[in-house]
Formats: structure tokens, sequence, C-alpha cells
């Protein structure tokens, strides 16, 4: 399931302030929610993990 762009943009955006995944609204991913962090994988989300 791809997201919309806009979405994806403002979720990067988010992820670029945090050094740990977050959703698109800036909350702390729960590890134990593995739906989200796959999309937040496949998305590329992870590569913009504040360093």
């Amino acid at each position: 399931m791809a997201l919309k762009p806009q979405i994806k943009k403002n979720w990067i955006a988010v992820q670029k302030r945090y050094n740990y995944p977050v959703n698109a609204i800036g909350v702390k991913i729960n590890p134990k929610d593995k739906m989200t962090l796959k999309v937040w994988k496949d998305e590329g989300i992870d590569k913009f993990v504040k360093s």
C-alpha cells in the first residue's frame, strides 16, 4: 500500500527530528506494531532518522 505523496513528505519531515522511529504525527512507534514499522521501512522513512 503506497502512501499519498503529501503524507509521505510530512512523515519524512517529522522523522528528521527524531533519532527513533515515529509515525506521521511524531509519536514513537511501538516495536510490537509490526504493521506500522513495515510501512515505515517499505516507504523508506527509515533513511531519515536523525543521527
